[in-house]
């Protein structure tokens, strides 16, 4: 069962939300908050897999809430939902460690429900709406490495796939491999381009031109 709070200032969201999510099975919606600190005094009573976080709140904003579940609670999953998904918005998301990012415009429940059970399950999940903008925002990051490390011709055709989107049991029906295959080769790429996850493998490698945006 995945334990789910909804963080969002709006009420009439956070319970059509989880009215939606109820319908779900695997899906428990253990609590809601309206603000950050109603937030924090939740996890101090309840336990939770993963927070639906809103980006603009009115005591502190989404990131600096993702920052300190980070730093507190280590384990929980963050997926942000906002409107907001300028690269002002997004790029320090991103550097908090979010594990996965909707916009509210394009976004549904069927979309929002997929990822977080690809989230509960180790995946991260980035819409594509927001593609364009990672990509913007790696190519703004400055790196002092000269040399791109040579990568084989399986773990190009891995990084093509999750730039589409693709998650890890996806690839590996495409490719007729195990899901264990296709995350060990992500595991070498990370490391050869010394990177942790797998938005950063895609902004790597749109930011060195090996591979293009389509």
């Amino acid at each position: 069962m995945i334990r789910v709070i909804i963080v969002d200032d709006h009420k009439l969201f956070r319970m059509t939300l989880n009215m939606a999510l109820t319908s779900c099975p695997d899906i428990s919606v253990v609590g809601e908050a309206g603000s950050g600190a109603a937030l924090f005094r939740l996890l101090e009573t309840v336990s939770a897999d993963i927070v639906l976080l809103d980006v603009v709140l009115p005591d502190m904003s989404g990131i600096e809430i993702a920052r300190r579940l980070r730093n507190d609670y280590p384990a929980l999953k963050i997926l942000a939902i906002s409107a907001e998904k300028t690269g002002e918005t997004v790029r320090p998301l991103l550097d908090a460690g979010i594990d996965g990012f909707i916009s509210k415009e394009a976004g549904e429940v069927d979309e929002i429900v997929r990822a977080m059970r690809l989230i509960t399950d180790g995946e991260e999940y980035f819409g594509k709406d927001i593609s364009t903008i990672i990509y913007e925002i790696y190519v703004s990051k400055k790196h002092t490495a000269d040399t791109t490390p040579k990568l084989t011709d399986r773990e190009l055709e891995i990084i093509l796939l999750c730039r589409d989107g693709l998650q890890s049991k996806e690839i590996a029906d495409r490719l007729g491999i195990t899901t264990f295959t296709v995350n060990s080769h992500k595991n070498n790429i990370f490391k050869k381009l010394g990177i942790n996850t797998t938005v950063e493998m895609i902004q790597y490698a749109l930011k060195h031109k090996i591979i293009h945006l389509n």
